[in-house]
């Protein structure tokens, strides 16, 4: 399954030595916005473009990688493109094993969509660490503070590390009107107090850099007249802090335990879907952005990402960096999203030196 869309490039003088890439996705979750991920893939061609129109004659080649499947969870996780090219043997054995609600298995799905895909060639997409010189993304930054500050580049010298979770309650049911409640054992009610307890570990930390989200709570049967007899909770939580995401990711199971023995349920499952590592932006990268925004004379800030991106997992294989230019409010992952032409255009020149100063090296 080719993961990786190198559709479009600039070839260098010494096509030997490693390239030069950037890109990002174009797919969405549903309701969301049209800039997310897409500002980085059609800016990442007109940046090369410009270098096009320019004459400019890199020494490393320049490529577009435009990654599949960077939003979507119909699998349990995200990012499935750039996790598989910075990926392992146990993650494609573990995608081998993945079927949706439905029942459907992740290699029928990728068939349907179009992709050439079988068990044997899955494993042939991974990168070995060092096959890109660098990787740079540029993304509206999916929060209010450049926007806020009047400030027009972020120079992200870090991306969070997120965790997701999936648990699953097992009550008794019953009759909504027949059952007294001192003899109920409700999934639903479990599934809601443990949505509170995850709040309450995010916010003990005192930190505002450690967030959580109960962003699915599915009960079954599902009828207003019927005790929840299971429920089914998804759970996302990050940090820049890796331990001390962690330690949120072990106090949330220590509650479901808890949960579970207090309202006389069973704790079905607990399982950690992905708990992945932050990752650092190169300081080669960083480098050349300030150079770059220098030139441009645009103003700029160092600022972390709390939202993750390909880009945290081409860190595996590669220095990486990031460019985010303001967003409106800071919307994102719903219609309101919106970045402007002038914003989109700075991101873009940036991302032109940049790659230009990168190229030589």
């Amino acid at each position: 399954m080719d993961n990786k869309a190198a559709y479009y490039s600039l070839t260098g003088s010494d096509p030997e030595l490693g390239a030069v890439a950037t890109g990002s996705h174009i797919d969405a979750i549903p309701y969301s916005g049209k800039y997310d991920g897409v500002v980085g893939v059609l800016g990442a061609l007109e940046a090369i473009n410009v270098l096009k129109r320019s004459g400019f004659q890199p020494k490393r080649s320049l490529e577009v990688i435009l990654f599949t499947s960077e939003e979507p969870t119909r699998f349990g996780i995200s990012c499935l493109g750039s996790r598989l090219l910075a990926g392992s043997e146990a993650l494609v054995n573990g995608i081998k094993e993945s079927v949706d609600d439905q029942n459907t298995s992740f290699f029928d799905a990728a068939k349907s969509a179009g992709y050439v895909v079988s068990e044997e060639n899955l494993s042939t997409v991974i990168l070995e660490k060092g096959s890109y010189f660098s990787f740079l993304e540029l993304h509206i930054e999916q929060g209010p503070l450049l926007e806020e500050e009047g400030v027009s580049i972020g120079i992200v010298t870090a991306i969070a590390a997120p965790a997701s979770i999936k648990v699953e309650f097992e009550g008794n049911g019953g009759h909504a009107g027949a059952v007294l409640m001192p003899e109920r054992n409700d999934a639903g009610l479990a599934a809601a107090e443990l949505a509170l307890a995850v709040e309450k570990h995010v916010l003990e930390t005192g930190s505002m850099d450690s967030v959580g989200t109960v962003g699915i709570i599915v009960l079954h049967p599902g009828a207003i007249n019927s005790i929840p007899s299971k429920s089914h909770i998804e759970i996302d939580t990050r940090d820049i802090d890796e331990k001390r995401r962690d330690g949120i990711v072990e106090k949330i199971h220590q509650s479901s335990i808890d949960i579970a023995k207090r309202r006389g349920v069973k704790l079905s499952e607990f399982r950690i879907v992905n708990q992945d590592p932050p990752a650092k932006c190169d300081h080669l990268i960083i480098n050349a952005l300030e150079v770059a925004v220098r030139q441009l004379n645009l103003s700029h800030k160092m600022m972390i990402s709390r939202a993750y991106h390909d880009s945290l997992f081409m860190a595996r294989v590669s220095p990486m960096g990031m460019i985010f230019i303001p967003c409106y409010k800071g919307y994102s992952h719903k219609p309101e999203e919106y970045a402007s032409i002038e914003d989109i255009a700075n991101g873009v020149n940036v991302l032109a030196l940049t790659l230009a100063q990168l190229s030589l090296e």
